[in-house]
């Protein structure tokens, strides 16, 4: 018989991970307990400030009080019914979020990649019953750095070679062309072109933006076209870039944006998509599902986000904190280049200096969690940060790069 477990002792959580889980991640050396706001509690009792804030997954911060409530409320009542039968959360979760996102339809789902996955099947489906194309020769264009998630069909269409080793054979049906280069776009699409996917601006290529008017300039391209326009803004969108859509900085709309991330307010996994209701309209009963998508409790997580979005004031939040946080970070020596919107930031540290990953190690040190990426630094704390968190952060950083 295993001995009976010592419910006093402190595991080794690390080790139990590196025994029980597959090692698809290389975390930093940090066990967390606790959380509130922009802040992380270690199991050593050391706090530490969150500048990674789970890929904007945390953009309200830890454990918000607002969100949490209503998570509360609803566990208590209804958690899933599955799509066969309607509950009192889901209708009004799909109008509030379009009504916030100004679009007329909304297909719930669960994770980020999940969203982005239904954004192409519909289009494709779109492509062969709205503008012709031949069963099968439908074809969706995206742009090279680009990150979808880890799915079969999302790492077919990514130009990571860490994220495409030995997963193939991968899905076919898609053209990559360079990000920014609207004359490589304009000459990949042809007839038989459903989309064109796109990140407004792409968060693991190092939070790059396209130069003024590219967006713009796709719109335009997908009009003249009669071509979708696909937007992936489940790590830019809602607010992270000052916007409540990152599209809105550009006034560019797309056709369908996929959504996630910090819609399930750090509580769980909540997407969708939204879009053009003559778009989303292909889909009939029996075509696409989701068990979990749209179950009541995430209805009542993301209704609560979608008011906490409504007041604008994360919006603000971002817009002005994020300028003092890009002054701040572009005033650092050994940084050459600050790139991003609102909070959230791309810090390029001078080649041969040190490395993304040494920084991140060096800060955790220093109280501040802080990842690579791209082998520099990606900043983006909770939008609910203060000036002087975001100097506690800022000086960490200096101090390390120092």
């Amino acid at each position: 018989m295993n001995p009976t477990p010592d419910a006093t002792a402190t595991p080794d959580h690390i080790a139990v991970s590196d025994r029980w889980a597959a090692h698809n991640y290389h975390p930093l050396p940090i066990v967390l307990t606790h959380a509130e706001g922009a802040w992380a509690t270690g199991q050593d009792g050391r706090r530490y400030l969150d500048f990674v804030a789970g890929y904007s997954a945390l953009n309200f911060g830890h454990r918000h009080p607002e969100i949490v409530a209503a998570a509360k409320d609803q566990l208590d009542r209804l958690t899933l019914t599955g799509r066969s039968f309607h509950n009192d959360q889901f209708g009004l979760f799909c109008r509030e979020l379009a009504e916030l996102t100004g679009t007329e339809t909304v297909l719930p789902a669960n994770t980020g990649a999940e969203a982005v996955e239904s954004a192409v099947k519909v289009a494709r489906k779109w492509a062969y019953q709205v503008k012709g194309v031949p069963d099968g020769a439908a074809e969706i264009i995206v742009a090279g750095a680009n990150f979808h998630g880890r799915t079969t069909t999302m790492v077919s269409i990514s130009t990571d070679r860490t994220a495409r080793n030995e997963f193939g054979p991968f899905t076919p049906g898609f053209t990559v062309v360079p990000f920014g280069d609207i004359d490589a776009l304009r000459a990949a699409v042809n007839p038989n072109t459903a989309a064109i996917l796109l990140e407004p601006i792409q968060g693991e290529a190092g939070v790059v933006v396209p130069a003024k008017g590219y967006l713009a300039d796709v719109r335009q391209l997908c009009d003249d076209t009669g071509t979708l326009f696909l937007a992936d803004e489940v790590q830019c969108g809602l607010a992270r870039t000052g916007t409540t859509l990152a599209l809105d900085h550009e006034g560019v709309r797309a056709d369908l944006y996929a959504l996630g991330k910090s819609l399930g307010g750090g509580l769980m996994p909540v997407s969708a998509v939204v879009g053009r209701a003559d778009v989303l309209g292909v889909l009939k009963p029996g075509e696409h599902g989701s068990t979990f998508g749209g179950n009541p409790l995430a209805c009542a997580v993301g209704r609560a986000v979608v008011r906490l979005l409504a007041t604008g004031e994360f919006q603000e939040r971002s817009r002005e904190l994020g300028t003092y946080l890009h002054s701040r970070l572009g005033e650092l020596e050994g940084v050459t280049e600050v790139r991003g919107r609102g909070l959230w930031a791309g810090v390029q540290i001078a080649e041969g200096r040190t490395t993304g990953v040494n920084v991140s190690e060096a800060l955790a040190g220093r109280g501040l969690l802080c990842k690579e990426n791209q082998g520099h630094l990606r900043v983006a704390p909770p939008l609910v940060i203060t000036r002087e968190e975001i100097d506690f952060g800022v000086d960490a950083i200096a101090d390390v790069l120092g």
